[in-house]
């Protein structure tokens, strides 16, 4: 009886031993097929850009391919649903955003958990927002624009293209201490068309949405939510030195897989992007999209993502988002 025991308890342990060296060599060939680069967004916008080419840096290194899949809708949850449930072996990844850590606090239910359902592998790079006046008012600089704001209350439109640019001016107007009106408008583009033709005040745009309106004249940038100023805007202030250094919003850009991830695979990850970051052609194509590289450890994001969950709760809180 202790003998057939005996069997049966070796005979499991040899089981599992098989199986832990199965997954070890597994892990240690990453990638051995491509990848699938799940963009919850449609193709064209930042997120598209950057995992393209991201991407193929990647591959060529890795000499495998990155394939992107456009997923999007419902403000990027369908995507990384998918991703969520996808098998935890590093060949479905999630092109996030910030969008990822504001849904959570406009969202009464999701169908996964952004901490507990996901492991992240990389960070590629950060872009800031910009205040931007069209023709009415008449402002020269970020602070007249607040004073005018705070004399007139609830008289300054703010355009939104709903989403992260939603709570970007949310956070705008909280921290500048005014009312005014958020409109909404479906997509950047017609909301800076509207900021241009006197139809709403301000907005606050990314670089890439901005910069085909700023060369026209139409309307002007006041100020950028940048550590330091950039090199292809050198007279534009930051928002620490036009006077208001609590105004911290920008677009962020990382890679995520599902929970249970093996270490090795995310660290391979993790290590093949750093690399690509690394290369000046990489910080020269970033600048051009109104980024910059931002590298960080595993543990680092991890507990940057639980920082922004709280940041966009509290921008939401302020501001009275529902939830849907």
């Amino acid at each position: 009886m202790r003998t057939g025991i005996a069997a049966i308890v070796f005979a499991v342990f040899a089981s599992q031993s098989g199986v832990t060296a199965a997954q070890r060599a597994a892990d240690a060939n990453y990638p051995s097929k491509p990848i699938r680069l799940i963009v919850p967004q449609a193709p064209g916008g930042s997120n598209d850009i950057m995992a393209r080419y991201i991407g193929g840096q990647v591959a060529e290194r890795l000499q495998k391919q990155v394939v992107v899949d456009n997923r999007p809708g419902a403000e990027g949850i369908i995507g990384s649903e998918l991703v969520a449930r996808a098998a935890a072996d590093g060949y479905t990844l999630l092109m996030a955003s910030t969008a990822f850590t504001m849904n959570p606090a406009v969202m009464k239910k999701l169908p996964y958990d952004p901490i507990k359902d996901f492991d992240f592998a990389a960070v590629l790079g950060r872009g800031p927002v910009m205040i931007v006046a069209g023709p009415s008012p008449a402002v020269n600089s970020l602070k007249e624009l607040i004073a005018l704001a705070k004399s007139k209350p609830n008289f300054i439109t703010i355009a939104s293209a709903g989403g992260f640019n939603h709570f970007v001016s949310a956070m705008f107007r909280s921290h500048a201490g005014f009312d005014a009106t958020i409109a909404l408008y479906k997509g950047g583009g017609p909301a800076l068309i509207d900021v241009m033709g006197g139809h709403a005040h301000m907005a606050a745009p990314t670089i890439v949405t901005a910069a085909p309106h700023l060369r026209t004249g139409k309307i002007k940038a006041l100020a950028i939510s940048a550590p330091k100023r950039l090199s292809a805007m050198p007279d534009l202030p930051t928002m620490i030195e036009a006077g208001l250094p609590s105004y911290d919003a920008s677009i962020w850009w990382g890679w995520a897989s599902a929970s249970g991830t093996p270490m090795p695979v995310l660290t391979k990850l993790n290590t093949e992007v750093a690399a690509v970051l690394k290369l000046p052609e990489t910080a020269k194509r970033m600048a051009a999209e109104g980024a910059e590289v931002e590298i960080r450890s595993i543990a680092e994001i991890r507990e940057m993502i639980k920082d922004d969950l709280v940041k966009w709760a509290k921008v939401a809180e302020d501001a009275k988002m529902p939830k849907q």
